[in-house]
């Protein structure tokens, strides 16, 4: 194939509109959570993964997989993980059965921050959506995203 042919093309067009579609849904939901719980989405979406987890068998994430969920490289995450620390939202402490392990749990303040910006979090999505369905280009995109379940842990 080459840079010309058009199923190459028609790919990256579509990538295109994917990251467009992307970009402003994050967008709008960092504005709505910066301006109603000075929460970015990054921070929302620790939170919202951390407040996950559970004691016993895998209940508790490694930093990698932290940083795999929300998306960032894990010198990122833990970053975030220290800047989320320092507001009181997010505790470290050791594993009791791995003295090199380290757990993050989120905080009772961080639970109730969690629950007051998920109303705005998903009205934010849900708006965002919204735009993005008057767009013909994006219009597709956004009646998959519509149509997707969360995935089932094995």
């Amino acid at each position: 194939m080459t840079a010309t042919d058009p199923a190459l093309t028609a790919l990256a067009q579509g990538w295109c509109a994917l990251s467009l579609l992307h970009g402003r849904i994050e967008a709008h939901i960092e504005r709505a959570l910066q301006a109603g719980h000075d929460l970015s989405a990054r921070e929302y979406s620790l939170l919202d993964v951390l407040s996950r987890q559970h004691d016993g068998d895998g209940g508790h994430l490694q930093m990698k997989q932290v940083a795999d969920a929300v998306v960032l490289s894990q010198s990122a995450t833990t970053r975030l993980v220290t800047r989320l620390e320092d507001r009181g939202l997010l505790e470290r402490y050791l594993c009791p059965t791995d003295r090199r392990g380290i757990y993050t749990n989120v905080t009772e303040a961080g639970l109730e921050l969690l629950e007051a910006a998920r109303p705005t979090n998903d009205a934010a999505l849900r708006e965002a959506l919204d735009e993005a369905a008057k767009n013909p280009e994006l219009a597709p995109l956004v009646r998959v995203v519509e149509t997707l379940k969360a995935p089932v842990p094995a």
